[in-house]
């Protein structure tokens, strides 16, 4: 036992003691780890609201794991309510104590006391506010930091990046176009089908190509577009500036004098601006082709009559309102997608739950957008 960390309870007026001594070091881990077990403070005299000390005079010894042990019994009393104080610590030994508690708050802080139900609710309304809060005023600071610097670029066209701007077009447009056509025709197919099928009741099986037509070309095509580019480029976005940031890529690149909106945000911005007002077309078409194939399989309605009532039935913007939602919907998962990347921590951990984050925030504003221009359109009578 000589030279060994040890520990021992004893009653002092009011309170409890627990003398700590010897080496308390990572060879004795699990010697002392076996002590703190067996040790059973309420019996010994520890109650809830009673000052409990840990006298740490005769520890002759001390490192890292030492101290979270130590550490982790002041905790463990504290959970129970007690006041828990650590004296008498050598001078010597107490940055190193400072230290662990910082590296390990999870295991040094005493978890917060239950609250009644209601309580713990509207605590929970208050962080979610303020984090949303936060996330907003972020975001539109983010958002002007992007005008201005693209404003900047504008003004001195030889900064633009034309390399990786078309590089990002390859990337975010032409890449995306297999997976993009076959669910833009299996959902014009869908849709074609079940609508014919609830039409057939009343007769009207021939106004499935209507529902098609402005269905899909206001809303189903675009959208469908931009909830599949928000799942494959606004999280490649986030992913890939992301890991630049766990590896340092951009701390050098603002030592180089080279400014991070610029380099990497500007060129992944104007690639989707472009590239989805095109793959919205592309899948529109797409739809079409399914919504004629299933037309011409189950209902009988040959390709040139489909055509002809598909032209009396998009006539006017019903074309062009999908394809001018496309746009808006661009810079948000752009941004969305940057922008998580950009706050990205050092750690793998961080650049996955920032790389889900940034999908679910571009779908949830892309819904959201998609809303505001329906009930835009509804007043304006388009």
């Amino acid at each position: 036992m000589a030279g060994e960390g040890w520990i021992e309870a004893k009653r002092d007026g009011g309170g409890l003691t627990l003398a700590a001594g010897g080496r308390w070091l990572v060879t004795a881990a699990a010697a002392l780890d076996a002590r703190l077990a067996a040790l059973d403070p309420g019996r010994a005299g520890a109650q809830a609201s009673r000052p409990v000390r840990i006298d740490c005079a005769k520890i002759e010894a001390l490192d890292t794991v030492g101290a979270w042990l130590i550490l982790r019994l002041k905790a463990a009393l504290g959970r129970g309510g007690a006041e828990v104080s650590i004296d008498n610590l050598a001078a010597r030994f107490v940055p190193l104590l400072r230290q662990a508690e910082k590296l390990t708050p999870d295991v040094t802080h005493p978890l917060p006391r239950r609250h009644a139900g209601l309580i713990d609710a509207l605590a929970a309304i208050g962080r979610w506010s303020s984090d949303a809060i936060g996330q907003v005023a972020g975001a539109l600071g983010f958002f002007g930091i992007v005008v201005i610097t693209a404003l900047a670029t504008l003004r001195h066209p030889g900064r633009i990046r034309f390399v990786a701007f078309v590089s990002h077009m390859q990337r975010t447009g032409a890449s995306a176009l297999p997976i993009v056509g076959l669910l833009s025709f299996l959902i014009g197919v869908v849709i074609a089908y079940q609508g014919a099928d609830q039409l057939r009741y009343y007769g009207a099986e021939i106004f499935t190509v209507n529902l098609l037509g402005i269905g899909f070309l206001r809303e189903l095509g675009v959208l469908m577009t931009a909830i599949i580019v928000a799942g494959r480029s606004g999280s490649a976005f986030t992913a890939e500036i992301g890991t630049m940031q766990v590896n340092e890529e951009i701390d050098a690149m603002t030592t180089l004098g080279l400014d991070p909106v610029e380099v990497l945000v500007l060129p992944r911005l104007a690639a989707l601006v472009v590239t989805l007002p095109l793959l919205t077309f592309y899948a529109n078409v797409m739809g079409m082709v399914g919504g004629a194939f299933i037309c011409d399989l189950a209902l009988g309605i040959p390709l040139p009559l489909f055509l002809q009532q598909l032209r009396g039935a998009i006539s006017g913007w019903n074309f062009w309102l999908g394809i001018l939602k496309a746009p808006f919907f661009a810079v948000c998962i752009a941004l969305v997608g940057c922008r998580e990347g950009l706050r990205v921590t050092r750690s793998a951990e961080s650049v996955g739950r920032l790389t889900t984050l940034s999908v679910v925030e571009s779908i949830f504003l892309v819904i959201i957008i998609d809303a505001a221009f329906s009930i835009l359109f509804a007043q304006l009578h388009i």
